[in-house]
């Protein structure tokens, strides 16, 4: 008898879980997503406005300089006879 009423108990887990939530708890959990959504990108905006030239101000002053290794290579042309 015990097993049978495991099996039921399992039984009625599995079907409570396949329920999957509400339409009130889907549209909760959008307006949430939502609201989270609209803070982050807020918070972007008011990023963006109150430094718009800190990355420029970054950049290092000898830009122009050529790169430091250049290839240069030399022809090994030398036969041992």
């Amino acid at each position: 008898m015990k097993k049978v009423l495991a099996l039921l108990m399992v039984a009625g887990m599995f079907s409570l879980v396949a329920c999957g939530p509400s339409e009130e708890e889907k549209a909760a959990a959008e307006a949430e997503a939502q609201k989270i959504a609209d803070d982050l990108m807020k918070g972007l905006e008011e990023a963006v406005e109150e430094e718009p030239t800190a990355e420029v101000e970054e950049a290092p002053a000898d830009s122009t300089e050529a790169p430091a290794e250049e290839a240069t290579e030399t022809p090994a042309e030398e036969s041992a006879e």
